[in-house]
């Protein structure tokens, strides 16, 4: 009788917990249920007359964050032909208002300060990889000042002698890669264009002394810090995660590493014999008298480094995938050189570089369809009427202005998606010179609004970067000293054009571009284009 009812209490107790769980799954569900059906009803029966439209959306918080983010140049167009050039779209809990177009580039990209925020946005994410006190970091007046000190730090004197250093870069990368020693054969794109780009910034704009740790641990800790850069970050940057852990000892490992580097010279004497940018910074001081900290120094360098290298792996590796595409404007940009710099290819020159014609059109047409900014974002801080509309935008919005809207627009390029570097040989686009722009000084010098242009591959406003001239510089060094060494082709002729893959970086508004891992693309080094000494 005992066992009897030892039994029966311990299936009651099971039947108790199961019942737990049945119910539990239930009202998740029934809740889960009841926000569906709560979000639908507020968006059909409850929309505000001066606020644009919002896309329709089946689930609260999520909203329209994943067809954003596995492709947001569709998912604005599929939205544009709904709602119009204004529109506003859920992202991960936050309304964000899309404006797009040239009037909608102006809006938002030169929005004043009091109205749009840049910090709110973007400091979670850029704090923890660059460090504080710099970038988003700090009040807007100190950000650019630390704008003025990089950019007066790009001279034509530092711009001249850049173009040999990258060059001995590309060429010595060349002369001792594995990937690139036979005659004839493949190579990861993204990978080796990756490692060209980060040993030619590191050596040019770093110093020989970073670009030295690159072939230790370096390469490694910029790696860690890199996998800062996860979406959910924007939401979690302190959250205990793994790659948050090795984020936070990559960041400190590398600022003790540049603040030993200014320390040595500092010792040393403090005599410059480069043209780097730590040299510049090292001499630096804020308007109120302050020299500029070694550690601001630091996270400076490290922000340099991080940010620039996305955008010029990527737009290299996409200049060479295209290429492999036309073989014959590869042949063009060889004849080019021969041309231009003359029949025995003399060592590539800042001034020569700026005589190759199709190079630069090479670059300014891969920046257009593949631009590294698919989004620009800003939080609302005062309401904003926009001109010519009912609306107004209210301060529980964030503003998002896509300039690779309009690079891809059959208003401004025909064929658009078509990459075709001869486009440019005519001004056959509605594209304003900077030099017609009305300029503006933000604090940092003069610089264009250049929002009424289609093309904004670098932004506009008080955020544009300012690192533009020294990424055409390493582009069209990499560029003119790859057409020295090789040819290239794709692996087959009917192999399929490899696709951007948004997912990857989600809602970044710097997409990183990084392209399938296996896509390899057949090289053909030719005794005829063996011209460079490596």
């Amino acid at each position: 009788m005992g066992l009897f009812a030892s039994f029966l209490e311990t299936f009651c107790e099971h039947c108790s917990t199961q019942s737990i769980y049945t119910l539990a799954s239930v009202g998740a569900l029934s809740f889960i249920v009841l926000s569906v059906v709560i979000n639908v009803l507020r968006q059909l029966f409850f929309k505000k007359a001066h606020e644009p439209p919002v896309v329709f959306h089946w689930f609260p918080f999520v909203g329209s964050t994943i067809s954003y983010g596995m492709d947001p140049y569709n998912f604005f167009n599929q939205a544009r032909a709904k709602y119009g050039d204004i529109f506003t779209f859920v992202l991960l809990g936050k309304k964000t208002t899309v404006y797009l177009g040239t009037k909608g580039n102006e809006f938002i990209l030169n929005g004043k300060l009091r109205d749009v925020n840049a910090e709110e946005v973007y400091s979670p994410l850029t704090t923890p990889v660059f460090g504080r006190h710099v970038v988003y970091d700090c009040p807007n007046a100190k950000l650019m000042e630390q704008k003025k000190f990089v950019k007066f730090g790009l001279t034509s004197e530092a711009l001249r002698s850049y173009v040999r250093l990258i060059t001995n870069e590309v060429d010595d990368f060349v002369k001792n890669s594995p990937a690139l020693q036979d005659p004839k054969g493949t190579f990861n794109v993204s990978k080796v264009i990756a490692e060209i780009t980060i040993y030619t910034a590191s050596r040019s704009l770093q110093g020989k002394e970073v670009r030295a740790r690159f072939d230790s641990t370096f390469a490694e800790m910029y790696h860690d810090l890199d996998k800062g850069f996860a979406p959910i970050n924007f939401m979690l940057p302190w959250a205990p995660l793994p790659h948050n852990r090795k984020r936070d000892a990559a960041q400190k490992k590398m600022t003790e590493t540049y603040m030993d580097i200014i320390k040595a010279r500092r010792a040393s004497g403090g005599k410059k014999d480069s043209e780097d940018m730590v040299w510049n910074l090292m001499s630096c001081t804020y308007k109120n008298g302050t020299p500029v900290p070694d550690e601001e120094i630091a996270h400076m360098m490290i922000a340099l480094l991080m940010a620039g290298q996305h955008s010029s792996s990527s737009t290299a590796a996409w200049i060479v995938l295209r290429l492999a595409t036309c073989p014959e404007l590869m042949e063009e940009l060889y004849q080019e050189q021969l041309q231009v710099l003359g029949s025995d290819l003399p060592p590539l020159t800042h001034e020569g570089l700026q005589k190759l014609d199709l190079h630069s059109k090479v670059i300014k047409e891969t920046l257009r369809i593949h631009a590294p900014i698919h989004s620009i974002i800003r939080a609302v801080k005062n309401p904003m009427p926009v001109e010519g509309t009912p609306y107004v935008i209210p301060t529980t919005h964030n503003v998002l202005s896509s300039p690779g809207v309009t690079a891809r627009s059959h208003e401004f390029f025909p064929e658009p998606l078509k990459w075709n570097p001869h486009r440019w040989d005519e001004s056959g686009t509605d594209t304003p010179k900077d030099e017609d722009e009305e300029q503006i000084d933000y604090g940092y010098g003069l610089v264009t609004k250049g929002t009424n242009s289609p093309y904004l591959p670098f932004g506009a406003g008080r955020h544009r970067c300012i690192g533009e001239q020294f990424a055409y510089v390493q582009l069209g060094t990499i560029l003119a000293a790859l057409v020295r060494h090789f040819k290239f082709s794709q692996p087959s002729a009917d192999a399929p054009f490899p696709e951007t893959d948004y997912s990857v970086s989600g809602v970044l508004s710097r997409s990183t571009r990084r392209l399938t891992d296996h896509i390899l693309v057949p090289l053909l080094q030719a005794s005829g284009y063996i011209l460079c000494s490596v």
